[in-house]
């Protein structure tokens, strides 16, 4: 057996911090190419899962697809399936929620993807700017769907350089068009500077406490029926928002904000008949029941 190296030790110091699914499960990894992605797919076959690596080539910037031979040969190097997916994604307004939703619909709900305590901390940001309440303020959700939120993004970075790994730079991850950007060059730097510390670890604590304290509020708020106009008026309000909220999610990753949930409030209350929550989204209220409906048809209960 040849002698153990930096990079084994490293690698078994992080898995410690990761949630991969047991050993022989199969396992979808989204692998941009970037650090984060390698450093998932790296981790995930430590971990012994049954690792498929899929790149989604955007079309946005000629050299993504030859991106996607960084990732091949980084499955082939560690034991995973590869497969490469194209979707197209027209420059525009809300450029990163539709890229994301172009990547969902070839990758599978339950891929996992290569998020980091970093991201949290920007994810709990930025769901902060948006008011989107409890659910937003817990980011996400530590599991098989985000193995590795319990890393850094330095630390990924530098269990590619032990490996010999060069991770792909996107040059779209320094835009300042795009607020996530924002956030973690200006914004998170200027909030240590001011707490005199790092704060990504405690606003990754306070993620994950907020988590908590949301799911003990869905298990209260699981006997209101939100479509039920009556019974959503008559339930505390606190509990209220939380039962319309899970109902105004139901059909989408991102929860609603807290201007549109207490506009569905007002209808279940009477208030008015009908309230816009999301572009193209309205719900209405009509014997006593509220639906939601888009042009394409119903997309609530």
């Amino acid at each position: 057996m040849p002698p153990r190296g930096v990079a084994d030790d490293l690698v078994d110091e992080l898995l410690g911090r990761c949630t991969f699914p047991p050993a022989g499960e199969a396992l979808v990894c989204a692998v941009s190419g970037g650090a984060d992605s390698l450093a998932l797919l790296v981790l995930a076959c430590a971990a012994g899962a049954d690792v498929t690596a899929v790149h989604v080539d955007h079309g946005l910037r000629p050299e993504s697809a030859a991106e996607a031979a960084v990732v091949a040969d980084a499955a082939r190097r560690f034991g995973a399936r590869f497969r490469s997916e194209t979707v197209v994604v027209d420059e525009g307004g809300n450029l990163e929620a539709r890229a994301r939703a172009a990547r969902r619909s070839v990758l599978g709900s339950e891929a996992a993807t290569g998020h980091t305590m970093d991201d949290q901390a920007e994810t709990v940001v930025l769901n902060l700017l948006r008011g989107s309440g409890l659910d937003g303020l817990a980011g996400m959700r530590p599991g098989v769907r985000h193995p590795i939120l319990g890393l850094r993004r330095s630390e990924t970075e530098t269990l590619c350089e032990e490996l010999g790994l060069e991770p792909v730079a996107d040059p779209s991850n320094a835009d300042p068009r795009f607020r996530r950007n924002r956030v973690r060059h200006e914004l998170l730097p200027l909030c240590s500077e001011v707490a005199g510390r790092d704060v990504v670890p405690i606003l990754a604590r306070q993620a994950e406490m907020l988590g908590a304290e949301g799911r003990l509020l869905d298990r209260l708020a699981d006997g209101i029926d939100a479509a039920d106009s009556r019974a959503l008026a008559a339930a505390p309000s606190s509990l209220a928002r939380r039962a319309a909220r899970r109902w105004l999610r139901r059909d989408g990753p991102y929860p609603p904000d807290l201007a549109a949930v207490e506009r569905v409030l007002g209808v279940a209350r009477g208030e008015a008949r009908a309230t816009d929550v999301a572009p193209g989204v309205r719900v209405r209220r009509s014997r006593g029941r509220l639906s939601a409906t888009s042009v394409g048809g119903p997309v609530g209960p």
